[in-house]
Parts: structure tokens; sequence; C-alpha cells
């Protein structure tokens, strides 16, 4: 990929030789649409005679000066480095280059609004793309100052880590100068720029400051924009971390951004956040999206203490940023906010990605080793984020919250504005705990794999339990098992039909076998449900008399965790091949319509369509498809008007009509001919609609161009573009494999809608012809673009939905990824992972399959 890929060596060596004091960045954003200037100034002292390199990636570099001589930008600089030499004790270095403005969501992104043609720039630094706005020592533990110069436009509003000050100059452009902010690593450092839409609060911080608050977004999305409400949860999250920290906020302001083709949920750039604008909401979206904005500024918000306060010294501990984060968000969500069932939500969304990611062969400790940028770059994972988290809140059930939170704080007291590695915070947490935290590291974070806990009953012949023993199963690949701190709840159906918990024993469980005394004796409920409360970090299966219980009475848990508990032992044992993927789309079609949690409903429907997509029997795909399809829009007739529940099995009937009669159904919501009570058909959902019959074959070319003549917007132009690209002709999925992997022009959330659209193919004889081209494309694609478009590619076009046991469309998957596997070799390991895990998709795929027949 373009740049330099730095290895730990390299920055260890590079932060043994210098010590960085101030960045004074000039950066001009008048010079036209295709660069900007970048001037900087950077002091450092270095172990005198010493060589080292600075890190920019540039079109041009005009001049390069260090300590007063001027070097030869020819000479000293190549790729993304340039090299310095002569060090002295104490240094001044100054860069002047052009800068490339980026349309794929890293370095300085600049998007043009096709409402109002008004320019829009934002910064994406994290991992390694300071480098492409100015010249940088482009590392964690290289903490400096950092002084930002901007000149733009002068009715532009200009965001950077410092308060925005008032702008100098009365003509066509202005001039910003920014005071130096604090210590900061330099990928949290940002720039945001352009007409954006700005809203202003303020909140009193825990040590008197009044703390200046802004949410901006693009100025065509002003009308949406509900500011108070993100402040309101903001302002909680203040207040509950303050008080769990017992450290006030660390910076001056705290903007949050909204803003175009994001390729992330956000950015933690110190006092000035970056989200994905589509959570700015300009039309009803479930409320499963309004929990995960809520949890995500909270998540943002967790960083200003726990990465960008304190920062990790190398990538290494990435997990740590993510994974604290990840679990402080969820709970202030729970605690702080009206999302109470918070936990819920993490346990259906973010463990069942864990589980999922931690059962890939290229799963890997949460402390991963990571030996270059490469390697951090496909490391934003499900081990990273939700399996960290999870572990962490096992952690926090072990040494108590309390103990843990008292942890925390004195990390944060003995280490602000400083790098540190796990053993500093495990430190602090021993010292609170009175635990030794030596073997729990080394179970936990220093090994990969996800164990499974089985029940094993045994009961007399009045129905009593007379031996209970929870048993502990390691995969092959990672024989380790670990000590979990579990609950375990019975359930019995009550007379009125609820079926509610009647007992609870917590304990601690090691080994290969547990005894579970405290069940020893009483009456057998009707359900054993093992990690209720969802304590532990582990898969679980239910026992023949509770998955029959279960199954009869899904609907009738009082409590939406226990009940997202069992259907995700129901999804394991569908995805691990222990059930059959007919089994699991009969529950989910059962039951849904009674779900009260909205992301839970999210997670089963999605886990519904993969279910028929690939776990289902070939030979039974189409009639089950049109089945589940008549199913989401009987459940969808049902619903409360208006409903959550509606909206969600609306869109998923959009995605899944096959049938004749259900493609006259959507076009028939289209037109308007057909309506649900209290469904309001607005824009997106009728970019939702719109796709469902563009991909049944009911909707062309003249009506995708009426409808984006409707919706001229950023989101209607990629819709449009999914649109297209679902098209079910051989020259649409041509034109689509053409912008994507033949052309580069794409801006990434365009990229990313086309590659949606072609996947969709009922007819998957379309898109069997790339096949081949893919293989023979991805080292190509994986050199010559940039990560995220490139990682886009690799993982989006993997032909999986050609895997099928019957073979009937004439390709083996797996035989063609092995071959370019084999043909790989070593050489790229980072593009290796992407094709193993998609390899892994298909291979069990390919057993549930086997598995579905089986039981027809």
């Amino acid at each position: 990929m373009p740049g330099e890929n730095l290895t730990r060596v390299e920055a260890q060596e590079r932060a043994a030789l210098l010590s960085v004091s101030s960045y004074e960045v000039e950066i001009d954003l008048t010079r036209g649409a295709e660069v900007f200037g970048s001037a900087t100034t950077v002091r450092f002292t270095a172990t005198a005679g010493a060589s080292t390199f600075i890190d920019l990636i540039a079109p041009v570099v005009r001049e390069v000066v260090l300590n007063g001589v001027a070097l030869d930008p020819v000479e000293v600089f190549a790729d993304s480095r340039i090299t310095l030499t002569g060090l002295a004790a104490e240094n001044e270095l100054r860069v002047v280059a052009d800068g490339a403005y980026m349309n794929t969501g890293e370095g300085l992104h600049r998007f043009v609004d096709p409402v109002d043609d008004e320019v829009y720039l934002y910064s994406q630094f994290e991992v390694a793309d300071t480098r492409r706005m100015f010249a940088v020592f482009e590392q964690p533990d290289l903490k400096a100052t950092f002084q930002f110069t901007v000149t733009a436009p002068s009715g532009w509003q200009v965001v950077s880590n410092s308060p925005t000050p008032t702008a100098t100059g009365d003509g066509a452009s202005a001039t910003w100068v920014f005071a130096p902010t604090g210590v900061l690593p330099c990928y949290v450092t940002a720039l945001v720029a352009g007409p954006y839409h700005r809203v202003d609060g303020e909140l009193t911080s825990s040590d008197g400051r009044t703390i200046p608050l802004g949410v901006l977004c693009r100025a065509s999305l002003a009308q949406h924009l509900d500011a108070e409400n993100i402040m309101d949860i903001t302002r909680a999250g203040f207040t509950f971390y303050e008080n769990a920290f017992e450290v006030p906020y660390p910076f001056e302001k705290y903007d949050q951004l909204f803003v175009p083709e994001f390729n992330a949920g956000a950015m933690e750039n110190a006092g000035a956040v970056t989200f994905v604008e589509t959570y700015v909401f300009r039309s009803k979206v479930p409320e499963a999206t309004v929990e995960r904005r809520a949890v995500t500024i909270l998540h943002e918000l967790a960083h200003m203490w726990f990465g960008d306060l304190v920062t990790m010294r190398w990538w290494n501990d990435l997990w740590l940023n993510e994974s604290f984060a990840e679990y402080a968000s969820t709970l202030a969500t729970a605690e702080a906010t009206r999302w109470t069932q918070a936990w819920t939500t993490f346990s259906s969304l973010e463990k069942s990605w864990a589980y999922r990611q931690d059962q890939l062969p290229s799963t890997h400790p949460i402390v991963a080793e990571i030996n270059d940028l490469e390697d951090v770059e496909v490391n934003f994972d499900g081990i990273t984020y939700a399996k960290g988290a999870s572990v962490l809140k096992q952690l926090v059930a072990w040494v108590g919250q309390d103990d843990f939170l008292a942890g925390v704080r004195e990390y944060f007291r003995k280490h602000a504005r400083s790098n540190t590695e796990l053993k500093d915070l495990l430190t602090e947490l021993e010292a609170t705990s009175g635990r030794d935290l030596t073997a729990w590291s080394k179970l936990w974070l220093e090994e990969a794999g996800v164990t499974l806990l089985r029940p094993e009953l045994e009961v007399d012949s009045q129905g009593r339990i007379t031996s209970f023993v929870i048993t502990q199963e390691a995969p092959e690949t990672n024989p380790v098992l670990r000590p979990h701190r579990i609950a375990v709840g019975g359930y019995d159906v009550d007379a009125t039909g609820a079926l509610v918990r009647t007992h609870r024993v917590e304990l601690d469980i090691d080994g290969a076998a547990t005894p579970v005394p405290g069940f020893v004796g009483i009456d057998r409920p009707q359900l054993v449900l093992v990690n209720d409360d969802d304590l532990a970090y582990a898969k679980v299966r239910l026992d023949e008399a509770s998955l029959a219980t279960a199954v009869e009475h899904l609907r009738d848990f009082t409590d939406s965790l226990p009940r997202s508990l069992v259907l995700a032992a129901a999804w394991d044992m569908t995805r691990d091949g222990e059930w059959p993927a007919s089994r699991f789309i009969d529950l989910v079609t059962a039951n849904i319509g009674a779900e009260t949690d909205s992301t839970v409903v999210l997670v089963l429907l999605r886990q519904l369509a993969t279910s028929i997509e690939y776990y289902t029997d070939p030979a039974a795909r189409e009639r089950v498809a049109a089945g589940a399809a008549d199913a989401l829009w009987a459940l969808a007739a049902a619903a409360e008007a208006g409903s959550d529940s509606q909206l969600q099995f609306v869109k998923a009937f959009a995605a899944r009509a096959t049938t004749d009669a259900q493609i006259e159904t959507l076009g028939g919501l289209l037109a308007g001919d057909v309506a649900l009570a209290g469904l309001a058909i607005d824009t997106d959902l009728r970019w939702s609609l719109l796709n469902g019959l563009t991909a049944g074959g009911a909707a062309s070319e003249a009506e995708i161009a009426a409808e984006l003549e409707r919706d001229s917007t950023a989101a209607g132009q990629r819709a449009a573009a999914a649109a297209r690209a679902a098209i079910p002709t051989a020259q649409a999925k041509e034109a689509a494999w053409a912008a994507v992997v033949d052309g580069d022009e794409l801006p990434n959330a365009v990229q990313a809608a086309v590659i949606e659209g072609f996947g969709r193919a009922r007819d998957r004889a379309l898109v069997a012809p790339f096949c081949d081209r893919y293989f023979d494309s991805l080292e190509r694609v994986w050199t010559e673009r940039t990560n995220e478009i490139a990682q886009n590619i690799v993982v989006g076009l993997y032909p999986a939905q050609l895997a099928d046991i019957d073979t009937s469309t004439g390709v083996d998957v797996l035989a063609r990824t092995d071959e370019f596997l084999a043909r790989l070799g070593e050489r790229t390991p980072s593009l290796r992972r992407l094709v193993v895990e998609s390899r892994d998709a298909v291979r069990r795929a390919l057993a549930a399959q086997a598995v579905d027949r089986a039981a027809r």
C-alpha cells in the first residue's frame, strides 16, 4: 500500500533517539481542489550525530531545512520518508510541501455537497495518516504540542483541537491561528473546515470550568440535526466519567462534528470528535441506531481520558484503548441514559461479533503482536473492541467495580499526558483489588480462542437435581481453559405464562468440569441458563430439556437479557453445525414479533439473512427465502402501527423479497397503493424499497434516475449507486466491477455502496464470472490502493455467495481460495489474513448447509 510500512522495531529505535517538543503547522486550504499547502516546523532533541527519518506522504516536497541548512528534497525524500542525518542535540526542522486531498476517508478528506456545491474537509489520522497532512514523527509515543495556523475561505468554520480563535483577514480568505495544544499523540490531532452548520452549548466540569460544546454538520443537513439531544447525552457522559474517574475533563472544549463519507463510526480527536454523518437522522431509523449513536458518543468521550490523556506506547495496546472505551460507554449508557438495557445490546451485538471473530483461523490474543502498521490496520476487529470489552467486564465481575474504578483513577493520576503499557494498568488494579493479575492476564489477554460451557444435569425420579456440573471445552487450535465468574439461572413458567427466574447461583468455575452445588437438591427448573446475566466471555449450550422450553416459551421471558442469551446460544449452535439452519429460521420468525429490544431485532434479522443465504441447503434456499419474506411481511402487518419493529420488518422484507407477489407488494408500497398503518414511506425507506425492486428485476435505470432526482443528496447518490450495481444483468455487474476494481475514482462511501449492490445477486450465475478476476486482482489492489479502499475490496467482493455444497455455479470457492493463498505465500500477511478469514466463512457455510440438508 502507498506509504512506508513503519515497523515496531523502527519506532522503538526512533523513540530511543529523539524526543519531540512541538509542531507548528501551517495549512493553506485556498489552493484549489487537488492540493493544499502544508508547512511544518518541528522542534526535537536527539542523540547528537544520529540519523533518523520523519514521515510525510505528499505529491511534492518543496523545501526541507534542518537546523538552518537547506536539504535537497529530491535527495532526502522518498516514498513517505524524509531522511535526516547529522542531527544535533537540539533540532529545528522545517518542511514545506503540497498535500493531496483524499476521497478515501484518510488524511485530509475533501467532499463536495451535491445539494449546494459547498466544499467540506475533515481529517482522519488513525493509524498513520497524519503524515498525509503534515510532516510528523508518526508514532503514538512521540507526543508533542501542536500549533495549527489555517488559511481558508473566510466564510468557513475551522475547528481543531484548541478552541477556534477569531479569524483575521477581510477578503475572500481568512487565517485562524490556534493556540498550542497540550501534549498529544499525533493521531488525535484534527482539522475540520468548511461551511459547517454549528450549534453551541456548554457544561460545567467537575473542577468548575465552563466547557464550550459544539455540534456541527453540513449546512444541507442542518434541519435534521438534533443537537440538543446529542449535547444532553454528552452532558450525562461528562458527569458519569468525571465522577467515575475523579479526573476532570482534560481539554478546553468539546466539539462533535458529523462529517461526510467517514469510514468508521467516530474518531476520538482530542476535543474535536468526528462522527459518521449517518448519525444525523434524516429519516426514521430503528431505535437500535439511536442507541448505537448514544453509545458511540459515550465511547469517544471515554477516549478523552483513555487514549488521549493517557496513550498507548505502541499499537499492540490498541485493544486497551478500544476495549476500555467500549466497556465504559456501555456502563455509562446503562447507568446514565434512558437505555438502561444497554448490557442486553452489548451481549447481542458486541459479544456476538467477538465470538465470531474469535473462532476465525486468524484469531489472536487480545494483546496482539503488532509488528508494523499493516498489522494494526487489520486489527480494528472484534477481538480488539468486543472481546476486550467483554473480558474487562469479566475482570470487573472478578475484582469488583469499585476496586476496578479505583485502580483506573490511580492509573490516570500517575500517567496523565504520558504513554503506558498494559502492565501499568494491571499494577494499579492489583494494588486496589488485592488480586494477583499475572495468571489472569496470561489466560485472558495473551491466549486466543473462546471456550464453550455446557450444563450436565442428573435428576431423580422426583424431578430433583442430584448432580449439576458445568463442563468447559476449548477449541483444538487454542486448547486453553479459563477461569470464569458466572451466574447460573433457573427459570420456570409461572401461573401467568411468564418465564421467570426462580433460582440463581453465582460462582467461579475453572478447568474442564466444575460442580454447581447451589442447584443440587432443588426441583429441576424448566430452563437452566449457564452464564445468566452475561458475566462471562464464553459460548454456552442449553441442555435438551432447557432447549425445548426455550423453543416453546422464548417470547415469555420477562427480561430481554436472558432471552437474548438463549437466542445467542441457538445462533452459535447453528453456526457450529449442531442445529440445522431451518430450526433457527423457524425460531426467529416465530418469536421476533414479540421481541422488545430493538438491537436484538436488528441482530436477529442479520442472522436470519445469513442463515438463508449461507447456511440453508441450496436445494431448499429459494423456498426458504420466499417463506421467510412472507413471514417478515406478516410480522410487519401485525406489528404495532408506527413501531420500531414495523420499520425493521419492512426493511428486512424489502431486502428479502423474491417472488412476484412480494415484488408487487414492494412496488405497491413505493407507489402508495399498499399501506401499513403508521408506516411513513420517507426518503430512506423509499430507497430501501426501490433497491429491493431493482434487485428483483422490477426497476431499472429510469426508476433509479427518477428517485435520484427526488433525492439529489449525497445519501441519494450512494443509494442510487447501490441500486445500479444491484440491477440483475451482466452489464450492470460489469459496470460495478469496473468502477470499483479497475477504476479508482469513486469516493470511499460510494465505493462501499457499489460493492453492496454488486453482491445483491439472486441469480448467483451473474457474479460467478468474477471469481477468477477477484483473485487475479487482489495483489494489485493491495499494492496500489490505500488501506481503507483495499480492505473494502478484499472483504466486500470475496465471492462467498458462490459457496454451495452442490456447486451449481461451477465455482469451487474453497479450491480457488486455496490456490490464491498458495501463490501468495507469506508475502503480504495482512492481505493473507483477510482472505483466510473469508475462506473460513465459506468452510463454515458448507458445513452448515450439509447439516441443514441432512435434517430435511
